[in-house]
């Protein structure tokens, strides 16, 4: 499908899209570059890339195809770095967690030619980040949002539906909008949320002693708090409004909850815990019914 990606930032999710798209026979050669030379030269000897380059300008050259996974605050340096080996046949994706902040930058660096541009979302990740831990399976049976612009080329956009599909994704396009503010609520909420929990605990005299004692359910909890800290203090701030407005309504219900608990209204409280519980319950099965 493709003759060669070129692979700017060789990490997790770049590291696991290039690995992804050799076992699935769509491209013939992989050019990658990363920030980190002893990243890229990593990223070769694991076989995710076929030639290191030195520049993110070089990585782009000959390419047919380019994906930019590096944190969303680099991304317009990215852009602007690679603009003069842009060839009018290209598609270019970024894997960045918010969208409007990532097609800003590539509508002011890329200019005339930003319809060559898929923004792109894959739901995939670890808590754990760098090129030792990509996975070719990373993506497959996940979703990817795809928030394509009114410059976006038909013929990009459906060439991106074709690729991601083939990797064995789920692809839904929504609007940039809406897609930030979706994501505000079910992704960025809860790793605010994870994060604020875990100083919350260790922040107190005895928060190592209740650590230690901490089962299961906190551990699942917790997991996203244990998230690469500079990626993600990127998305929090890059998605700032729509996630200050989601993080209000929360503490809205959190403190709907104390007060049913301080005023001691046990069928109150029970009725708030019973609409969160259904609500997950609900969601869960239609989750299961949609694999």
């Amino acid at each position: 499908m493709f003759e060669q990606l070129g692979l700017i930032g060789c990490g997790l999710m770049g590291g696991s899209f290039a690995l992804a798209l050799k076992r699935a026979g769509l491209v013939k050669r992989v050019v990658g570059y990363s920030k980190s030379p002893s990243t890229t030269e990593r990223a070769r000897q694991m076989g995710i890339i076929d030639i290191e380059a030195p520049s993110a300008l070089l990585a782009v050259s000959g390419a047919d195809i380019v994906l930019i996974a590096v944190p969303v605050s680099a991304t317009e340096a990215t852009f602007k770095s690679i603009k003069h080996l842009v060839t009018p046949d290209m598609l270019i994706m970024d894997v960045g967690s918010t969208k409007r902040d990532v097609i800003d930058a590539a509508r002011r660096a890329l200019r005339e030619h930003v319809g060559l541009f898929v923004p792109a979302h894959p739901i995939a990740g670890k808590e754990v980040s760098g090129v030792e831990n990509a996975d070719v399976d990373l993506y497959s049976g996940r979703q990817v949002i795809l928030t394509p612009i009114e410059r976006t080329l038909a013929p990009q956009l459906q060439k991106a539906i074709d690729l991601w599909s083939r990797l064995g994704c789920k692809v839904l396009t929504m609007t940039p909008e809406q897609h930030d503010a979706a994501y505000a609520a079910v992704s960025h909420l809860p790793h605010l949320i994870a994060f604020a929990l875990m100083n919350a605990v260790s922040g107190q005299a005895q928060g190592q002693d209740y650590l230690s004692l901490a089962g299961p359910g906190f551990r699942d909890f917790t997991r996203i708090a244990a998230s690469d800290p500079r990626i993600w203090r990127d998305i929090l701030l890059s998605n700032r409004e729509e996630l200050l407005a989601q993080s209000q309504i929360f503490q809205r219900n959190l403190h709907a909850l104390e007060l049913m608990i301080s005023s001691e209204n046990p069928q109150a409280l029970e009725g708030l815990i019973e609409q969160a519980s259904m609500t997950r319950s609900q969601w869960s099965m239609n989750s299961k019914n949609k694999t």
